[in-house]
């Protein structure tokens, strides 16, 4: 996922559940490693794998899901360096979140938890990042969430 920056890319690790920063030169094609760090609170020791990222729309936070853990992981982007600091994670209140998408405005994460059978819709805290449980709609095995555009308009919540 490119960063607002498109120096930056935010790459997450569906096997090992972190995440990593790249800087991109978009004229020599030539990408750096900058940084990896755990998509899971200390402490956890149960299996998880990861399945989507995000940046949100201003440029300030990065979201990863954690399918296992059953949460969606959120950092802060310095604007210097484009490195990430843990935030927190916030519970997709489901199971196995498949996938989540960011609404245009940024003002909301909707996650699609393909083993519960729901979508969730959470709003989102433009000055911290965090989350805050909105709704959940049942939906039989959700993959993929996408925000329609029309005409000059955006459709969102």
């Amino acid at each position: 996922m490119f960063h607002r920056n498109p120096q930056y890319v935010y790459l997450v690790n569906e096997l090992n559940s972190t995440m990593t920063v790249l800087t991109f030169n978009d004229k020599t094609g030539v990408i750096a490693n900058i940084q990896t760090l755990s998509t899971l609170p200390d402490g956890y020791a149960g299996a998880n794998s990861c399945a989507e990222v995000w940046a949100h729309p201003s440029g300030r936070f990065v979201y990863g899901s954690n399918r296992g853990h059953d949460s969606i992981v959120i950092f802060a982007v310095e604007a210097e360096t484009g490195q990430l600091s843990l935030v927190g994670h916030e519970p997709t209140q489901g199971k196995t979140p498949r996938y989540f998408v960011i609404s245009p405005t940024g003002s909301f994460l909707l996650v699609a938890n393909k083993d519960s059978d729901n979508v969730v819709c959470f709003k989102i805290d433009e000055h911290t990042g965090a989350l805050g449980y909105l709704q959940r709609i049942n939906v039989p095995k959700p993959v993929c969430i996408k925000f329609l555009t029309a005409g000059l308009g955006i459709h969102h919540l």
